[in-house]
């Protein structure tokens, strides 16, 4: 059966290495929470699927989703494992809290040998703006 995952924008991150670092400084327990405000409606779907982070626009690393749990505050949190995927870059618009991603639309893991992964995340706009990625 096809997975659903989640698109998420790491906000303030302007590479990789920074999402990396800011995941790795997060996890307890093999663990990384995200909050958000509203608990998705299709979360039972999600639950084995994975977290796909955006940066600079496109689409670079993944999560497994555990589970999802309330807050005292009246949010929810994401639970997703603390191991970062990378994946091969997918361009994707910014958008505001989170978006559903299909299976047969998520980028595949591990780098595609393409060598885009390694662009400047500038020069990868550029050439995804002209449709050349």
């Amino acid at each position: 059966m096809p997975k659903l995952h989640l698109t998420k924008v790491a906000f303030a991150c302007r590479d990789l290495a920074m999402l990396q670092d800011r995941i790795a400084s997060r996890a307890i327990a093999g663990e990384v929470r995200v909050p958000t405000r509203m608990r998705p409606k299709r979360a039972a779907e999600l639950i084995g699927g994975s977290l796909h982070w955006i940066v600079k626009h496109r689409l670079v690393a993944c999560q497994e989703i555990l589970r999802f749990e309330d807050r005292e505050d009246g949010r929810i949190d994401i639970v997703c494992s603390a191991e970062l995927v990378t994946v091969a870059p997918k361009p994707r618009r910014a958008h505001q809290g989170w978006r559903y991603l299909e299976d047969v639309d998520a980028p595949t893991g591990g780098d595609d040998g393409s060598g885009l992964g390694a662009l400047p995340p500038r020069l990868y706009s550029r050439l995804a703006a002209l449709a050349l990625v």
